[in-house]
């Protein structure tokens, strides 16, 4: 079973360190990605993270991190949505992923919104089939700026 661990500001330097896994992983589908010259990814801005209307989380399996959540809760006029959503490779399919996003809508019920680049396939059959099993099949998808967004209640 995992569990979702609310990231604190003083662990933001573990969230950039397996933010390296996971800008791997995505850099084959972004020709544009390169490591900098000291042998790792930019680092993106989190400091919002630990403000605002934005959660970052760990996904952990007993006591191992196996990935990350960044999510931006809505308000009373947008979406709930995943910025970021990472499994390390070695637990992908194992529904691990399904699980921690299931808990994820269940903390922030209401209108969502999920994005995958087109590129992205694997990340789109999965958000695609978790989405079809959480909603019945009630959402809307559309193509936009070379992305699939999927919008839905939970």
């Amino acid at each position: 079973m995992v569990f979702l661990h609310k990231v604190q500001k003083e662990e933001e330097t573990i969230l950039h360190n397996l933010m390296q896994f996971y800008f791997y992983e995505f850099s084959k589908y972004l020709p544009n990605m390169k490591l900098g010259v000291n042998g790792a990814y930019k680092k993106i801005e989190l400091d919002h993270y630990w403000r605002d209307q934005h959660q970052a989380y760990f996904i952990k399996l007993g006591d191992e991190m196996i990935g990350f959540a960044l999510v931006e809760m809505g308000s009373l006029s947008s979406s709930n949505t995943i910025q970021e959503f990472f499994i390390m490779a070695k637990y992908q399919g194992n529904g691990y992923g399904n699980e921690s996003a299931k808990k994820l809508f269940a903390m922030f019920p209401g209108e969502w919104e999920v994005t995958q680049i087109e590129k992205n396939k694997p990340a789109r059959a999965f958000w695609k089939g978790l989405i079809k099993e959480v909603t019945a099949n009630q959402y809307k998808e559309y193509h936009e700026n070379g992305s699939y967004v999927q919008k839905f209640n939970v």
